[in-house]
């Protein structure tokens, strides 16, 4: 129980806890309903959208701000707050709790203000823009997000508004909707967070495993009885989310891709809020990290590469957002530098001062872009006299390209085989509608007999590598069989029935394949994880 329980104080504010992250998700459901019953649509709901969302940001400041007071009065945070009891099995106890020392208490009010100050200006930057209502759904959720993570009590809980904020990152980047760019650029950032994730899991299983607790103050005082290895392990998976979400070299390339979402989303996620969150768990987990030299060491390299990354990129760009975002990678570069010497508390300070700064230079850019009228500054005489260091500053390292070489093009060759196999030989089995045109090519089965012809002697398409030679041969073995043995053994019979099937299937799929209803999936396994 927290120290402040018998204060007069300590029962309304028990209550608006929990109130803080829930109301900016609340209106990010009611937004979201009402567009879908079509109650706050085109121009006319602009007004109550962004009502209810500035509403409900509000009130989350105000509960934040009775909090602070009450800090200030009583000489001290409330610290952990207990809610309730979410899990219970075995050993393993997950709790709804929140911890709101100074550190989380003051990094919640920095995400509500600054928050509350993008929602304000969206609203006349936004205006008649098709996606309003989508873009303050999306907004109110990753605020909801980020408040989350600064206050959750839990390893579990700050997990799960990590997640949120990176969906809502996803969602913003891709945010037009007919650009390949803008949703190549949202699937790059959203699957790169996933390493992050990973290791973000696997910190949380250790410390399941060998602390049996998962709140902050559990693994913070745990950790001081493990041995040198396993407490860098458990370190190790934390530092690997924290890169990741801020941005750090190699996983650098994701952020500038960002860039493809609105300026206000800009702003508050990849200029003021969302890179910090990675600082922030470093900061949180302070006692995790002094126990682990290795790791403290790798915060160092990591930021200190970093930030020199981000300097030398910097020099070179010729667009304000583009300048900004790697001045930011290297300021938080710095942030990482200052926690692997120990200097927690400066690094807590330069991330507030920085998010505030950063924010107003993000949403003050499209005047700076209107006011501009001298072509962009040359880079600096050292820099262009060094035409390998200009190079290399230009093509940002080749970070991006390496990462391409190393994991995309192969998971490509390996996807595209993998549907190959899937197309040719699974999906006609079983009848479903593909692009492949198994369901077409059985409804026209009597009219083009000479494609039939074709397809029996082997040409089901071209596979890639020796897996795709493989499937090839296979995809031509199964085509044959139910060619001549399953379909004509059936009947018109049977050819109608999968007619029939498939026909429904290919509604069903039309279906989902619409925006709303890949939100709603979306919603729904973040729903049944909770």
């Amino acid at each position: 129980m927290p120290e402040f329980s018998h204060s007069v104080w300590y029962a309304p504010l028990f209550a608006l806890i929990p109130m803080i992250p829930l109301l900016p998700l609340l209106a990010a459901g009611w937004i979201g309903l009402s567009y879908a019953y079509e109650g706050n649509r085109g121009e006319s709901g602009e007004k109550i959208t962004a009502r209810v969302a500035l509403g409900a940001s509000l009130l989350s400041l105000i509960c934040l701000l009775l909090l602070d007071l009450y800090a200030l009065l009583t000489g001290h945070a409330p610290g952990q707050v207990h809610i309730a009891e979410w899990l219970n099995s075995g050993d393993y106890q997950i709790n709804i709790s929140f911890t709101l020392d100074a550190l989380g208490l003051s990094m919640a009010t920095l995400v509500a203000t600054i928050s509350l100050i993008t929602l304000r200006f969206s609203v006349n930057y936004l205006h008649r823009e098709a996606g309003f209502q989508r873009f303050f759904m999306i907004l109110c959720l990753f605020m909801s997000a980020m408040l989350l993570i600064v206050m959750s009590g839990s390893a579990v809980m700050a997990f799960i508004g990590w997640e949120l904020a990176g969906v809502s990152s996803y969602l913003l980047i891709g945010y037009s909707l007919d650009r390949p760019t803008a949703t190549n650029n949202a699937t790059r950032a959203f699957v790169t967070n996933r390493i992050g994730d990973a290791g973000f899991i696997l910190a949380i299983f250790l410390a399941l495993t060998w602390i049996g607790d998962v709140e902050w103050p559990g693994i913070l005082s745990g950790v001081s009885g493990m041995s040198t290895l396993t407490a860098e392990l458990l370190a190790f998976g934390f530092l690997l989310a924290a890169l990741v979400k801020s941005a750090q070299v190699p996983f650098s390339p994701w952020i500038a891709r960002a860039l493809e979402g609105p300026t206000p989303s800009s702003a508050v996620f990849y200029g003021s809020l969302m890179v910090h969150a990675g600082v922030f768990l470093v900061i949180r987990l302070q006692p995790v990290f002094e126990q682990t030299p290795l790791m403290m060491i790798f915060l160092i390299i990591f930021g200190a590469t970093t930030a020199l990354y981000g300097y030398l990129s910097g020099l070179v760009q010729t667009d304000v957002k583009s300048m900004l975002i790697f001045s930011t990678i290297a300021q938080v570069g710095l942030m990482f530098v200052e926690c692997g010497l120990g200097l927690f508390d400066l690094a807590a300070w330069h991330l507030a001062a920085h998010a505030i700064w950063r924010a107003y230079q993000f949403l003050s850019s499209p005047a700076h872009m209107h006011l501009m009228s001298r072509p962009t500054r040359p880079v600096p005489a050292w820099l262009g006299r060094r035409r390998w260091l200009y190079t290399a500053a230009v093509n940002r390292f080749w970070l991006g390209s390496i990462g391409d070489w190393l994991l995309t093009r192969p998971t490509k060759k390996l996807a595209q085989d993998a549907q190959n196999f899937d197309d040719k030989v699974i999906i006609p089995l079983v009848g479903l509608p593909t692009q492949a045109d198994a369901i077409s090519s059985l409804a026209q089965w009597e009219r083009h007999k000479g494609e039939h012809r074709a397809l029996a002697e082997g040409d089901v398409g071209l596979g890639h590598g020796l897996a795709g030679k493989l499937m090839e041969g296979i995809a031509s073995l199964l085509h044959w069989f139910e060619e001549h043995l399953v379909l004509k053994g059936g009947g018109e019979g049977l050819i109608n029935m999968i007619q029939r099937v498939g026909g429904q299937l290919q509604k069903i799929e039309e279906l989902l394949s619409h925006p709303r209803y890949l939100l709603l999936l979306i919603m729904a396994t973040f729903a049944v994880i909770i």
